[in-house]
């Protein structure tokens, strides 16, 4: 039951942002880039809950990291690109969201 209310907890805590809005938490270095091929609410979950294992095999498989000095400069070039975010005290996770027209 408790996992269940965490999961409602989470999604209602999963929103849109833009990079702009992120800067600050990149900044204090508390940003995660979650890949594509992950469920977000499910990382955010695993980090929660503090599973170790799947965590740790999500880094080793470069699934998720702090953004790269090359993406930050990347995404600075477009304050306006779209992230699904999920804060997880202390971490906010992100998600490229793909822009209008990208297949």
């Amino acid at each position: 039951m408790e996992t269940e209310s965490l999961k409602d907890q989470l999604t209602e805590n999963l929103d849109e942002a833009e990079w702009d809005w992120l800067t600050p938490h990149v900044e204090r270095e508390v940003v995660i880039v979650v890949e594509p091929q992950l469920d977000l609410l499910a990382v955010g979950e695993a980090i929660a809950l503090d599973n170790t294992a799947s965590v740790q095999h999500w880094i080793s498989e470069q699934l998720i990291s702090k953004p790269s000095p090359e993406r930050i400069s990347e995404w600075n070039d477009q304050p306006k690109k779209r992230f699904q975010a999920l804060i997880v005290q202390p971490f906010v996770l992100v998600q490229e969201m793909k822009a209008e027209g990208e297949g």
